[in-house]
Formats: C-alpha cells, structure tokens, sequence
C-alpha cells in the first residue's frame, strides 16, 4: 500500500497507547514526521520523555506525555481527563497498546490473563467509547485497533492472547460500519510476527518470528489502511495469504495445524 495518507492528519492531535516501542513507538514517529501532534502514553515515563522530545525537536510538534498502566482499570478515564483537561481535541485514537503470554493455559498466571484481558480487550473499548462521543458530535475522527492474524483463528499455546485480538478485529468492524454515517472511520491493524518486544514479553519461541516484518512497515500500513478508508488491513503479503489460505480449510485443521506448529516450542506440562 503507497500514498501519503498520514499527510490527513497533519496539524491535528492523536492519541497513542502503547508508544514507548515497538509498532506504537512507529507510529508516534511516522505521524510526528507528518506534522501531528501527539499524546503518548505507555508504563515507562522515562522512554516516553526521551521519545517526546526527540519528535518535538526534529519535527516541531507538539508532544505531551501521560505515563499510566492500562492493566489498571481506572486508567482508561484518566488519560481521558488528561487530554480534556489540555483541552486537546483527539482527531486519530491509536489503541496499540497490549500483550501476550505463550504456554500452557493452567501454567499461566491468572493475574497474568487477567491484565491481558483488560489491557488488550477493556482499555480498547473505554477508550474508544470515551472519544467517540467527541469525534460523533463533530463528524470526524479516526480510530486504529491494532489487532492481530492471530484474530482470525484459534491459536494454541496463545490460546487468550488470540481470543482477545479477535475481539478486537470484530469489535473495530463492527464499529467501522455503525460510525461511518458520522464520518468516523475505524480500522483494525492486523500484523503478524512483528520485530518488537512482543516477542520477548510473551516469552514466545523464535520460530514465530523468524520471518518478522519491521514495526516500522507494520505502522505505515494500518496509518494508510485508516486513511483510506480501510475497516481491516494485515501487513505482508505472506500474512495476507495465510490468512485467506485459512478461511478455506476446516476451522479444526486450521486449530490443529496451529497447534503442532506450537507445540514442539512450548515447554513440557509441569507434573
């Protein structure tokens, strides 16, 4: 996908969860490089400074930063608050922040699933229903979910982690077509293994990602996909075909294929 399409939001304000690295962390810089202005928020306060004023330098924008823990419930509102507060007017909402964990499900944490759940399927919802009340009432805004291919199909071993990417891609549809009579667009991002920390944070097996696309294509892709109007983009061709590969065989096939591949990397179930 070619075109300048960030170009759109030039001059205006977006909101980026996630940005202290990887795709989040491509994005901030891509619309930064554009003229955008931006709200960064993420965990480490100390990565997002040195992010802010690296983009407010190079590119003369306007960057505030809001540390703060999706994991935690309140979050959602009080990153809210804080660009109310600013007065700043969210033209593009980019929900990317989230995480994975790779394993047998009764050996992962249930606090560990828990947060996963709230940071990768409750803060994507908060947020988007905290902004787009605003971007209604004036009939324009933009939304990003990044979700994943791992929403298209059950994925063993990451069996929550794909659950909640679904969850995403259908809700950023869904929305996509209730939101397009007001001039809201909404796009799920749907990469594949992505050279990030995801990997690292999952704790997920190299095999994986031994093909991994760069963050900074995976964040051009779903900007240009949103700016064209796009409800779904996946980045790479080889992602692209696999996905469709998958939509023609049997959903079991699929699961079980997913699964060997997994299995030989997961570790032996603990006695």
């Amino acid at each position: 996908m070619s075109g300048n399409g960030v170009a759109k939001w030039s001059g205006k304000w977006a909101l980026i969860t996630g940005a202290s690295a990887g795709i989040g962390e491509a994005i901030a810089k891509q619309l930064a490089a554009a003229g955008t202005h931006l709200v960064v928020t993420a965990r480490r306060s100390d990565r997002l400074s040195f992010l802010a004023s690296g983009l407010a330098q190079r590119h003369g924008t306007r960057v505030e930063v809001f540390p703060t823990d999706l994991a935690q419930p309140g979050a959602a509102r009080e990153i809210h608050a804080f660009t109310t507060g600013k007065g700043i007017e969210v033209e593009l909402l980019v929900n990317n922040a989230g995480f994975g964990a790779f394993g047998h499900i009764e050996e992962i944490p249930e606090d560990r699933l828990l947060e996963m759940v709230q940071v990768n399927c409750s803060a994507v919802l908060q947020l988007t229903r905290l902004y787009v009340n605003e971007m209604i009432e004036r009939r324009h805004g933009d939304i990003l979910i990044v979700a994943s291919t791992a929403a298209f199909q059950a994925v063993p071993f990451i069996s929550a982690y794909a659950a909640t990417k679904a969850f995403d891609l259908i809700l950023a549809e869904g929305i996509a077509e209730e939101l397009r009579p007001f001039g809201v667009r909404v796009c799920a991002l749907c990469p594949g293994p992505t050279d990030t920390e995801f990997q690292q944070v999952a704790q997920q097996p190299d095999r994986a990602f031994r093909f991994a696309e760069q963050a900074e294509k995976v964040a051009q892709v779903g900007l240009e996909g949103l700016a064209h109007g796009k409800s779904c983009v996946i980045s790479g061709a080889t992602n692209r075909w696999m996905v469709g590969a998958q939509r023609l065989a049997p959903r079991s096939f699929v699961v079980k294929m997913a699964g060997k591949m997994m299995r030989s990397e997961a570790a032996p179930r603990k006695s």
